[in-house]
């Protein structure tokens, strides 16, 4: 049985801070963004991005998308932009939301997804016990759903079976004359492409693809670098995995080339824009709004 407390499930702290950090990006952005803008604003250390759940998760992107999925439901974020996560009139006007309006909204929100009337604010603050989200029921929550069993088919992917999937998602982006090395001694270096961007101008590219549940570190970053100096003009890397606070600093350093980090969350993203690999469900919400006129 879960165990059951006041203080509610974990990712409702995100609740203020995904608001805020939309607000800072001017109402809207990518989950990335904002993700990063979270990051910022809490001052995360490094083992608290680090740490993953049982299905090879980032446990601080998973409550995140927690976070975001109830507030979608509460009317703060509107979920009809595929891509984008962007205020709602209702978000925009929020003052700062506390633990215990986060704690309400999501007592609200389950109500309603059980078809329930929503409990009034003071019931939360005066201590309510609630269903308590343990580490293992967060790996099952319905925004990362297919993405956990997405992101575990990946990894169990052979190395060279996962080279020549991000060979497929560089040419389904518009890159031309990709190659997969996978030599050796390569300085890992996996593979060789170039983006045409203009008629006039292109850019030859070396990726890196790794397929791993762990962090990559900025001296990963140095070393890709090194090995791509004077034979590319950018670099890319791949993983499953995730990427350190300084290696996210150390891809975008002044005065090297620009290397593009693209994590386990960007890279689902990607599969998801391109429907590669990835088969679109629709469905239908009912609109109550719609039938208020019908009542009278």
């Amino acid at each position: 049985m879960a165990k059951r407390t006041g203080s509610g499930p974990k990712f409702i702290q995100y609740f203020g801070p995904l608001i805020e950090a939309l607000k800072e990006l001017g109402g809207s952005g990518r989950p990335d963004e904002v993700k990063d803008k979270i990051i910022e604003r809490l001052k995360l250390s490094e083992s608290e991005l680090s740490e993953l759940t049982g299905s090879g998760v980032p446990r601080f992107s998973n409550r995140v998308d927690w976070a975001r999925y109830y507030l979608v439901s509460a009317g703060y974020i509107d979920s009809s932009v595929r891509g984008v996560w962007k205020l709602t009139e209702k978000g925009r006007q929020s003052p700062e939301i506390n633990r215990d309006e986060a704690l309400s909204i999501f007592k609200a929100v389950r109500q309603q997804l059980a078809g329930e009337k929503p409990t009034p604010t003071a019931e939360a603050q005066e201590g309510t016990a609630v269903e308590d989200d343990s580490k293992a029921k967060e790996e099952s929550l319905p925004p990362t759903d297919y993405r956990s069993d997405f992101l575990r088919l990946l990894r169990g992917l052979p190395d060279s079976g996962f080279e020549r999937l991000c060979q497929r998602l560089l040419r389904e982006s518009g890159f031309q004359r990709v190659t997969v090395t996978g030599r050796s001694g390569d300085g890992g270096i996996d593979g060789i492409g170039v983006l045409q961007v203009t008629p006039f101008v292109s850019f030859k590219v070396l990726f890196q693809c790794k397929r791993y549940a762990g962090t990559v570190s900025a001296s990963q970053v140095r070393d890709f670098r090194g090995a791509m100096m004077g034979r590319a003009d950018k670099g890319i890397i791949m993983t499953t995995g995730t990427f350190s606070k300084d290696a996210r600093s150390e891809s975008a350093r002044d005065g090297v080339p620009a290397i593009e980090l693209v994590d386990a969350d960007k890279l689902i993203d990607l599969f998801e824009s391109l429907e590669l690999g990835l088969k679109p469900k629709k469905t239908f919400v009912v609109d109550q709004e719609f039938f208020e006129e019908f009542k009278l």
